[in-house]
């Protein structure tokens, strides 16, 4: 009675397997494919092998069209019509996109950086690499209004490297930037050096515990005494000065370096938009446990919405009543910069239980630029900062120079950050009795004219946010970075794509940069004035 059972099991069981095996169409199965298996073909710089570059063009379309058939093959819905998948245009650039693997939410040095980048280590096309910018708020950011200032000389280690890195890419940025049948871009770069001063024992102290880590970290800055700065300097007065730092680096064009890393994102197949997001998109996580099932009210309300999952923005493009759309991303960077803060809170960063009640603490903060002329000043002088955060910048060879104060956190809160007037007074009152006494010359100097911009301030701690939200894995955060945000930008990026594609920041560590020392209460400190 119990074999013809188990015969009787067997038969049933050899029936399906030979049922299955009859409708191969209807379970089908395949390899998955991760972004490892895609198509990262060598890619020729202009100039570089010739022939090779050649025929690495002519044959691509093919070789494209031939992946792309066999992915419409084992996708469900393009299995009917894999010709016409596989022949339209990668992108197209009249289209707000409907998905993208990276969605970079800010458009300018830092989100530029990030998506060059990626897509330096990536270059499929399919692989799509997707910019929201704001327009109207360009004008306002950091990036177009930065002096493009670049040095070594701080307290952490992190941005002694990124400062060495950035300095080091600038130098050859014509080769790193440059696009075939183009000339190399031209960021002018002018190395004449930064010089900070020490007016008390107690910041030379600091000073020179600072220049022994910038020179186990390779940097090359010079300690010098005031008979030594009055000999280098012969215009400027160093009354009260004990040490002076300086070393080799200097300024260079912002607005230059965006353009041409724009540029260079476009032909690597970035797709900029513009558009602003309006709201993120949110789907349950699938992983929510049964137990949880029957919780009710205020506790069950708190787990769904710290256990959703980001799937995309809805955007609003920057056209004539135009209505937001959605956008389905992979992963989202919110590098918008002084707004960096507000993006945050649409995810819900700030407003919600939990980790959610811990907002991102990047803000706007105002700070003005006044463009001066001092007929009577030295030509040749260093980009020069005062512990009271003034700083002097000669504009171009002759006699104009870019002025401003890096304002402490006392004169930040008596600043209107709402209004982008320039006020005349910080000029007069703070920043003119101090160029006076340090350059007499500038008792004569005219005001030309001044502007006003945003800087993306990380009020917790000064230093920048990096890395991914605590709660929403899949969304990073990239802001912060102040005043340096032009010089850090660049290295930034590429900690990033390292972190994305290798798993870890390999020559930079930027680990300890995340949210997680917000929530913590651990602020770390750049000790470096200002």
């Amino acid at each position: 009675m119990q074999k013809s059972a188990t015969q009787r099991e067997f038969r049933i069981l050899s029936s399906l397997t030979s049922s299955i095996a009859g409708t191969s169409r209807t379970l089908h199965s395949s390899k998955l494919n991760f972004w490892q298996g895609y198509e990262n073909e060598r890619h020729y710089e202009p100039g570089e092998e010739p022939l090779k570059r050649t025929w690495h063009g002519l044959s691509y379309d093919f070789r494209r069209w031939a992946r792309r058939y066999q992915e419409a093959r084992k996708d469900a819905w393009q299995r009917r019509h894999p010709i016409q998948h596989m022949k339209p245009a990668v992108m197209d650039h009249e289209l707000l996109p409907y998905r993208a693997e990276i969605l970079i939410i800010g458009g300018g040095l830092t989100g530029s950086s990030v998506a060059y980048w990626i897509k330096q280590r990536f270059r499929d096309e399919d692989f799509r690499v997707v910019v929201l910018e704001n327009n109207d708020k360009f004008q306002q950011s950091s990036t177009m209004l930065s002096v493009g200032g670049i040095s070594p000389q701080h307290s952490l280690a992190e941005n002694i490297e990124m400062s060495l890195f950035t300095a080091e890419f600038l130098r050859h940025a014509g080769e790193h930037l440059r696009i075939l049948d183009s000339d190399p871009p031209d960021i002018h770069f002018y190395p004449c050096g930064y010089l900070h001063l020490a007016y008390n024992e107690e910041h030379a102290e600091q000073m020179r515990n600072n220049w022994r880590l910038q020179i186990e970290k390779g940097a090359r800055v010079a300690l010098l005494t005031r008979p030594q700065l009055e000999e280098r300097y012969p215009g400027v007065v160093f009354d009260g000065v004990v040490l002076g730092s300086i070393e080799n680096e200097g300024v260079f064009d912002t607005w230059q370096l965006l353009s041409a890393l724009r540029e260079k994102n476009i032909t690597l197949g970035v797709q900029y938009v513009k558009a602003e997001v309006e709201s993120f998109q949110f789907i349950a996580d699938r992983i929510l446990p049964e137990i949880h099932a029957f919780e009710e009210g205020s506790a069950a309300d708190e787990l769904a919405l710290q256990t959703r999952k980001v799937v995309g923005v809805h955007a609003r493009p920057q056209m004539t009543d135009a209505s937001a759309r959605p956008i389905r991303c992979y992963m989202a960077i919110n590098a918008a910069g002084p707004w960096a803060g507000e993006v945050a809170k649409k995810m819900g960063a700030g407003t919600g239980p939990g980790v959610l009640s811990v907002p991102v603490p990047i803000q706007a903060r105002k700070r003005s630029v006044f463009v001066v002329h001092a007929s009577e000043a030295p030509t040749e002088l260093p980009m020069m900062v005062l512990p009271s955060g003034v700083w002097l910048r000669q504009d171009r060879p002759g006699h104009t120079f870019l002025v401003g104060k890096h304002m402490t956190n006392e004169e930040d809160e008596l600043i209107d950050h709402s209004n982008l007037e320039v006020d005349y007074n910080i000029f007069y009152d703070k920043i003119w009795p101090e160029l006076v006494k340090l350059i007499p010359s500038f008792k004569e100097a005219v005001i030309k004219s001044a502007w006003a911009g945003y800087e993306s301030v990380n009020t917790f701690d000064g230093v920048p946010v990096i890395g991914e939200h605590p709660l929403h894995k899949n969304v990073y955060m990239v802001g912060g970075l102040g005043h340096r945000n032009a010089q850090h930008a660049l290295a930034v990026g590429r900690a990033f794509a390292e972190r994305l594609f290798d798993g870890a920041y390999v020559n930079i560590n930027l680990r300890g940069w995340d949210m997680r020392r917000v929530v913590k209460n651990e602020p770390l400190r750049e000790s470096m004035w200002p």
